[in-house]
């Protein structure tokens, strides 16, 4: 069923190189939800959804609180709170104050700390402990359809999306070609956040590699898969305690 929401969109349709399809209408993916207007939720309450995961921190879920989705159970979890010196927390700071984002982000360093970011997401504990209930959670057809999102869209959400879609043999192409959907979805926004800044004094330039959907980010996160798990299926079994049987609960599920 398609959405007439912004920045939200069905996870499945997508062939896979074995000559599947992932199956639509089991998880939708967004950024977060009060940019939905009445008429956005109300096409999005259609899905049926019973389960949201919102993968941001308490402030950003404090500063924009998620419309509610009636008969849809909440479950928050932190993908970056381990990261001390990075994550949201850092991105706030320096929206505040433009001579701390110059010096900072200049010189190529806004896309330095993106590509760690995509890194992170791999590795970093507290981003393995929320996939892996994510997907755990998925498995179990209790918990579908289900809706995933962070703040923006792109890069929690997308490397949750992007991460699922190769576990289901959905080639690299076609993966990067949806993740790459997530720039111009979430347009509106960036630019609304490119005039903020501005307005601050702040030089817009210097973050859009943030606002980017670039592909050496999540090539970024997939190298580190192969260095630190060996391959998609090592990274949802040790990283994320994702079993083989549940993984092929996933396919199953998801497979048509």
């Amino acid at each position: 069923m398609p959405v007439e929401a912004p920045g939200v969109r069905d996870v499945g349709g997508m062939p896979t190189r074995d000559g599947h399809v992932v199956r639509a209408g089991l998880l939708y993916r967004s950024g977060a939800l009060e940019r939905l207007d009445p008429a956005d939720l109300a096409a999005v309450e259609r899905l049926g959804i019973v389960r949201v995961y919102d993968l941001r921190g308490p402030r950003e879920r404090d500063l924009a609180p998620d419309r509610p989705l009636p008969g849809a159970v909440y479950v928050t979890g932190d993908v970056l709170a381990d990261w001390a010196d990075g994550g949201p927390d850092r991105i706030f700071a320096l929206f505040a104050d433009p001579g701390a984002a110059r010096r900072e982000l200049g010189g190529g360093r806004a896309d330095a700390l993106w590509l760690d970011q995509y890194r992170r997401l791999v590795t970093l504990p507290s981003a393995r402990a929320v996939y892996g209930r994510l997907f755990r959670d998925l498995a179990r057809p209790e918990n579908r359809p289900a809706l995933v999102h962070c703040s923006g869209g792109k890069d929690r959400t997308g490397w949750a999306a992007a991460a699922l879609l190769m576990l289901l043999g959905v080639a690299w192409d076609v993966v990067m070609a949806d993740y790459r959907r997530s720039e111009s979805r979430g347009s509106a926004s960036s630019a609304a956040l490119m005039a903020a800044l501005a307005e601050r004094g702040g030089d817009p330039e210097l973050w859009r590699p943030i606002f980017a959907a670039e592909p050496r980010y999540l090539e970024a996160a997939f190298d580190e898969v192969r260095r630190s798990f060996g391959s998609i299926a090592g990274y949802f079994t040790d990283g994320l305690g994702v079993d083989a049987a549940m993984q092929e609960q996933l396919r199953d599920a998801f497979l048509g």
